[in-house]
């Protein structure tokens, strides 16, 4: 099963309801507020690379105050 790591910046302000509506979608295993560059880091599970794919760019992109992404996935060691 794929696994990837999504870094997420937010607009100012709205971390709290992107992180609310992140672990609303079932591939997000994991979703935690962190400080630095980034706003919030979540961990995503799916059945395929397009489905991780699919995620991110109609799920996660789309959620409202998102205003950047960067999809690392994950390779078995």
């Amino acid at each position: 099963m794929p696994v990837a790591y999504a870094l997420i910046n937010v607009e100012v302000g709205y971390d709290k309801e992107v992180l609310a509506e992140l672990r609303k979608i079932p591939e997000v295993k994991e979703a935690h507020l962190v400080y630095g560059i980034y706003d919030v880091v979540a961990k995503l599970e799916a059945d395929s690379i397009d489905q991780l794919r699919e995620v991110v760019t109609q799920r996660i992109r789309r959620i409202d105050r998102v205003r950047s992404t960067m999809t690392m996935i994950a390779m078995e060691g």
